[in-house]
């Protein structure tokens, strides 16, 4: 059963590559795909055909599935190649050559969505990635002869918007991160200049989330660590774990010990400690402090 037929030309050749995969994936599940080519001056067609005995609409879902990712692929690629740079250059003439260097190699990680989705960003690169593959199924589904060419020549002003809105994002996402890196390399300066005030914190993180902060001895320093910043009592996550950072910075201690990480529902604020005080911090699981923490978890099952 012909289940569709590809047109393209030599500079495309690689499109066979995709072909054979896809017959091997098709292969190690039981099901016998096969191709025909013929080439006509400079043009290939490529028939690609399927066992009747294997031909149902779960097969072509499949098959559609796979090839429009195949095209999708092309899609991108030649996006990236030609259009990308005049895009950026255009739309954000502000960023410096390295920039715009450093945006389009994060830009194809992007385009190409793959592996697991880590944060927001990684979200919405894989929906706007799924919405083109949904245009491209919908085209095969039309019809049974995909000149590659034509497609791309004919169909990308239906996929631009999709694509150029997942490199807006890259573009966001970029300019997000540096100016996290620079505040966190303004933090480190600051505490690189103060005087020490408090040789060791312990940061105790309860199963709730919240913050026990001690002393070497394990007195209670909340107040201490605050004392300079306000006098007054904060409420809610946020207000404390801003306070706590300010706090942190504000007395530079020597070692910072975080115990029961894994209780703490904001990981940025692990990551603002560990990425300003650097060697300094120091993660526990396993000792006295965290074995309390611990045991609190168990009575309360």
């Amino acid at each position: 059963m012909l289940l569709l037929t590809v047109v393209y030309d030599s500079s495309k050749e690689d499109i066979i590559k995709n072909m054979n995969e896809m017959k091997k994936y098709f292969h190690d599940r039981d099901i016998i795909v096969g191709f025909s080519e013929s080439i006509e001056s400079n043009t290939h067609f490529l028939k690609i055909f399927c066992d009747d005995n294997a031909f149902n609409d779960k097969l072509v879902n499949i098959f559609n599935l796979y090839m429009a990712n195949i095209l999708y692929n092309i899609v991108i690629d030649e996006f990236y190649k030609k259009e990308i740079q005049s895009f950026l250059t255009d739309t954000y003439f502000f960023l410096k050559y390295d920039e715009i260097k450093e945006i389009k190699k994060l830009s194809l990680d992007a385009l190409k969505s793959e592996g697991a989705i880590l944060n927001e960003y990684m979200v919405y690169f894989r929906n706007r990635k799924n919405s083109i593959i949904q245009k491209i199924i919908e085209c095969i589904e039309e019809n049974k002869e995909i000149n590659i060419k034509g497609f791309i020549t004919f169909r990308m002003s239906e996929f631009r918007e999709d694509l150029e809105s997942i490199i807006d994002k890259v573009v966001e996402s970029y300019m997000v991160e540096k100016e996290y890196n620079e505040f966190i390399k303004l933090l480190k300066y600051f505490v690189e200049l103060q005087e020490s005030k408090i040789d060791k914190i312990n940061i105790i993180i309860e199963i709730d989330g919240n913050y026990i902060i001690q002393d070497d001895h394990g007195n209670d320093i909340m107040d201490v660590l605050f004392s300079e910043l306000s006098d007054t009592k904060f409420s809610g996550v946020v207000s404390v774990e801003d306070m706590l950072i300010s706090g942190l910075i504000t007395n530079a201690p020597n070692t910072v010990i975080i115990h029961n990480a894994e209780n703490c529902s904001n990981k940025e604020l692990l990551d603002t400690i560990k990425n300003v005080f650097g060697e300094r911090v120091i993660f526990c699981s396993k000792c006295d402090m965290c074995d309390k923490i611990k045991t609190k978890i168990k009575l309360k099952k």
